[in-house]
């Protein structure tokens, strides 16, 4: 089922177990080279501290797809930011949500990475963007990235 901005939930939850320590995770979460491999391109700019800036740049860096705020960081379990997608008019028109990175170390380096996406209440065609593939997409390719060291679309 495709989700519309009158359908998508306002606050998602994905749980996702990667064979990773929580330190891989947090790197690959504010690390450009590894964000690359994953996140359609963009390159991830922050050092991750509570109050600095969050920056999705186009693979290019001629245009700037978020420019968001750390919120509250505890490196390397636990990093919330605020969001807003600049790459597409509509949705840059919205208010900014949140993501919610937690990272839970587990046994034999397999760590639980759950997202949690909320305050999208006055965003709803935010909300129906990230539902219908785009996180399943970017944690997918997450999880690819740092278990086989390859992106998820390479050959």
């Amino acid at each position: 089922m495709t989700m519309t901005a009158a359908t998508a939930p306002t606050t998602q939850t994905y749980h996702l177990f990667i064979r990773a320590t929580p330190a891989q995770i947090w790197d690959a979460i504010t690390d450009p080279d590894l964000s690359s491999g994953y996140l359609f391109g963009a390159l991830v700019e922050t050092t991750g501290e509570i109050g600095t800036p969050f920056r999705y740049h186009s693979p290019d860096r001629t245009a700037l797809w978020g420019d968001e705020t750390v919120l509250d960081a505890d490196r390397p379990h636990r990093l919330v930011v605020s969001y807003r997608a600049l790459y597409n008019p509509d949705l840059a028109a919205e208010p900014p949500s949140r993501v919610t990175w937690n990272i839970t170390p587990g046994d034999d380096q397999i760590s639980l990475l759950t997202i949690v996406h909320d305050h999208l209440e006055n965003a709803p065609k935010t909300a129906a963007r990230v539902a219908d593939t785009g996180w399943m997409r970017v944690l997918s390719g997450l999880k690819t990235l740092l278990e086989t060291g390859q992106p998820l679309n390479a050959s």
